[in-house]
Order: structure tokens, then C-alpha cells, then sequence
């Protein structure tokens, strides 16, 4: 073979390498899946860690407990059956015997309580406000409070603001999610940068490999000096390095991402998961929100964020809470009322006409009073819950500030980064003619290796480049809906 086909077909061999990087650099730049393996979506991705993960699953207790705390404040209401009973006897003698017996129905609307009772006392010394028939007495009766208490007490105002809290635990579960799938979409786009490093390093390697071995054929027939094959070998050994440090963070990727997937099947505790092997990231796109979707996020973000609706919330608390405080502040009245009757097992017909039956002649009466004169305390409990008001209500215009500034910076972001994106695209474009232009030179002897070397690893860089910026473009997309107060996972 004469050294001038040798030099042809060493450069063409080089010319071959130099045009499937061109080829590959072009196909990649199209908006189709990066490789050949089962695809991992992001959305897949968020779907199954808002499904399976178990700080998802934490986030779903805190609103079962606030139910639960409702369930507590309701027993204030709950019907008791109660029962008494006293004796002494000494001496032989029966000093007394007492024993009553009843239900109490707390009424949540007013404030009133309904009392049934049932009592039989004897003994030689009872007390004779406790004489009772021999079949002993029965009294029903109602206790209602005439000032304070009448429309809030201490039960009613647990109550309604344990329902309060269950608005607030909600809260707490979706910023507990979103943070979650937050997280998690960060990861995501780390893993697809680092698979893209790592093919980008590759393939580099693997065009190093192939111009180290037409520039050392071109050596032993004379045609290049010995010199240009030590050249192109540290080409490959510093793009072998480059290769091997891609491959650690892409495999590091992959496990960060693995710490979010999870397992759960009919309701059993979630299991970790392993990513397969051969499962790879979708495509990067682009162009993903416009200024409506951005005007509608941030009025959405200013209405329903989370954290407004938990203080919010904690406002209608306060307010409730302020209402009981006042009603502290009026005299303690409470009138109580039961109708009377012997028991139904007298040695006499039992009938409610008798006049020992249910008749208003037969009752008791009570009221109760108090007042405290001064009424230092609940004043003073009173200023404390307003000024706390006050200064929710505060927080609550700070916190609605600084949640539309985030959004409009999360926002100014994303379209810097979109628009960056399109000059790194363009820039790699103007990249690879001028590796296509070093190629054609250095085929008609007009350029060197070294320059060539130059021009690809360039041309490399900046893809990386170009793919660091579309994994920072989505990571900017996930982080302006957790800005708003929102997920991904949700966004459609």
C-alpha cells in the first residue's frame, strides 16, 4: 500500500470520527428520547413518589391526627351515665344510706345540659335535705347558662377550633408533599445531567480512541510523526479520566434518586426500591410555561399557598378565641330547673297525675352567680389573643409579599434560563462547524491535531453545557411551582 492511500485513509478514518460526532451532536439536539433504554419519565417519577414514599405517608397522618383531635373535643359532648353511692353504718346503726344515680346530655347548641337522676337515701341521720320517698325520687331537669356561656363556652370554642385545625394540618400535608416532590425533582434532573456527562464524556473517549489509532497507523508508515501519536494518546487517557469521574457521578445520581422510590402494595408499609439497570431519563424540554400560566400560578400562589391558608386559618382561631375571651368578661349565671317525681316502684299506683308525679309544683330550683370585680385576668387574656391577632395578621401580609416575589423570581429564572438555553444551543451549533471546518483543514494539511483536539473537547463542553442548562431550566420549572405553592405532580 503507498503511502499516499495510507494518508487517505487515515484521514478519512478521522473524517468518519469526526462526522458521527457531528451526526451525534445534531440528533441529541432534537427533542427525542436520549437513548435507547426503557424510559423513566419524570412524571412517572413524581407519580410514584407521591404514591409510595413515606414522608408522603407521614404527610397524610397530620390531617388524620387533626381529625382525631376533633373527635377529643366532641367528648365534651358526649352523654355520661354516672353513679353515686355513700354509706355508713356503726354502732349497729345505719347512719345513712345514699345512692343516686343518672345521665347528663351536654346539648351543643346554647350551652345547655340536660340531667336525668335517679336518687334513694334512707338512714337515721340523713341529712334532711336528702329525705327522698321510700321509692326514692326522680328528677329531670335542665341547666342553662343565662350570660356567659349561653353562646360560646370553653367546649364549644375547643371544638371549633379543633375543626380549624384540620384545615391546618391540610396545610401542613400539602407543604410537606411539595417540599417531598420538590426534592425529588431535583434529584431527578441531577441524574439526567450526570447520564448526559457521562454519554457526552464517552462518546468523546471513544472518538479520541479512534483518531489515536489512525494518527499511530499514520506513524508507522512514516507519514505523521511519532510525536502526534503521544499527543493523541493523552487525549484518550485524559478523556479515560473524564469518563471514569462521569461514570462515579452518574452512578451517585442514581442512587440519590433511588432514595426517593419506594413500594407499597394494599396499604403495607412502603418498601425502598432499586432503580433497574437500563432505565434512563427522558429528554429535556423546553418552552414548558408561558406568561398566562405565569399570571394564573401567582394569583393561585397568593390565594391557596399553604402557608396563607394555615395562617389564615390561625386568624379564624383567634377570632374565635377572642369572642369565648369576651364572653369571660360578662357575669357568671346559671339557672338550673328539674321537674320532680316519686319513684315508678312505690307501693301506690305510680300515675303523673298524682301529686307526687311530674307537675310543676314539683321542682327545684338554682342559680348560680359569679363576678369578678376587677376582672384583671380576663382582660388581660383578652389583649393577649388581640395583639396576637394583630400581629398574625401582619405576618399574613409579610408572608403574601414575600411568596409573590419569590414566584416572580422563580419566574425571572426560568426565562433567563430559557433564554439562555437558546444562545448555548446556537453557540454548540456555531461549535460544531467550526470542529467540521478544523477537520476539513486538517484533511487537506492546512491544520494540526492539537487544534482539532481543541475544537471537539470545546465542542464537548459546551453540550455539557447545554445539558446542564435544560436540567437547570427543569429543576427552575419544579422550583417556581413549589414557589407558588404547589407540585409537578399536580401541575396538568
Amino acid at each position: 500500500m503507498s503511502p499516499v492511500t495510507t494518508d487517505v485513509l487515515s484521514r478519512t478514518a478521522i473524517n468518519v470520527a469526526e462526522t458521527s460526532l457531528g451526526t451525534a451532536l445534531t440528533s441529541t439536539s432534537e427533542l427525542t428520547p436520549i437513548d435507547t433504554g426503557v424510559v423513566f419519565t419524570a412524571d412517572e417519577f413524581y407519580q410514584a413518589v407521591a404514591l409510595h414514599h413515606p414522608i408522603v405517608r407521614q404527610a397524610t397522618l397530620l390531617n388524620q391526627e387533626a381529625q382525631a383531635q376533633v373527635q377529643l373535643a366532641r367528648g365534651a359532648f358526649d352523654p355520661k351515665l354516672f353513679s353515686d353511692y355513700n354509706r355508713k353504718n356503726f354502732g349497729n346503726t345505719l347512719y345513712y344510706d345514699k345512692w343516686q344515680s343518672g345521665l347528663a346530655v351536654p346539648i351543643l347548641p346554647g350551652g345547655l345540659d340536660v340531667k336525668m337522676t335517679y336518687d334513694r337515701n334512707t338512714g337515721k341521720y340523713l341529712n334532711p335535705e336528702n329525705n327522698v320517698p321510700s321509692s326514692g325520687l326522680l328528677a329531670f331537669g335542665v341547666s342553662v347558662p343565662i350570660t356567659q356561656g349561653l353562646l360560646i363556652d370553653a367546649r364549644r370554642n375547643t371544638l371549633r377550633q379543633a375543626r380549624l385545625a384540620v384545615t391546618m394540618a391540610d396545610a401542613d400535608r400539602l407543604s410537606l408533599i411539595n417540599k417531598t416532590l420538590f426534592d425529588a425533582a431535583k434529584r431527578y434532573w441531577d441524574w439526567y445531567l450526570a447520564h448526559q456527562q457521562f454519554r457526552w464524556t464517552e462518546r468523546g473517549y471513544q472518538l479520541a480512541q479512534t483518531r489515536f489509532l489512525a494518527v499511530r497507523q499514520r506513524a508507522l508508515i512514516g507519514d505523521a510523526a511519532p510525536i502526534d501519536t503521544t499527543e493523541a494518546l493523552i487525549t484518550v487517557q485524559e478523556r479515560e479520566l473524564q469518563v471514569q469521574k462521569a461514570a462515579v457521578d452518574w452512578q451517585n445520581a442514581r442512587l440519590n434518586l433511588t432514595a426517593f422510590l419506594w413500594s407499597s402494595q394494599d396499604g403495607s408499609d412502603p418498601r425502598p426500591v432499586d432503580l433497574p439497570d437500563g432505565v434512563v431519563p427522558q429528554a429535556a424540554l423546553s418552552g414548558l410555561a408561558n406568561q398566562a400560566q405565569y399570571q394564573e400560578l401567582l394569583s393561585r400562589a397568593v390565594q391557596q399557598h399553604p402557608d396563607l391558608i394555615k395562617l389564615a386559618t390561625k386568624q379564624q382561631q383567634l377570632t374565635i378565641e377572642e369572642r369565648y375571651r369576651r364572653s369571660l368578661l360578662l357575669p357568671k349565671m346559671n339557672v338550673g330547673a328539674s321537674l320532680l317525681s316519686r319513684g315508678p316502684l312505690s307501693e301506690a299506683d305510680y300515675a303523673g297525675s298524682s301529686p307526687y308525679g311530674f307537675q310543676t309544683d314539683n321542682h327545684k330550683i338554682s342559680v348560680d352567680f359569679a363576678f369578678p370585680l376587677f376582672l384583671r385576668a380576663e382582660r388581660g387574656k383578652l389583649r393577649q389573643v388581640q395583639l396576637k391577632n394583630q400581629q398574625i395578621q401582619l405576618e399574613r401580609q409579610q408572608v403574601s409579599r414575600d411568596i409573590a416575589i419569590d414566584v416572580q423570581r422563580a419566574w425571572n429564572e426560568l426565562v433567563t434560563l430559557e433564554q439562555r438555553l437558546v444562545t448555548q444551543q446556537q453557540t454548540t451549533v456555531n461549535q460544531q462547524r467550526l470542529v467540521q471546518a478544523e477537520v476539513d483543514k486538517f484533511q487537506l494539511g492546512e491544520s494540526s491535531l492539537f487544534l482539532v483536539n481543541s475544537r471537539e473537547t470545546k465542542l464537548i463542553d459546551y453540550q455539557i453545557k447545554q445539558e446542564e442548562l435544560r436540567s437547570k431550566y427543569q429543576q427552575a420549572l419544579a422550583s417556581l411551582w413549589y414557589t407558588a405553592g404547589f407540585n409537578l405532580s399536580t401541575r396538568y
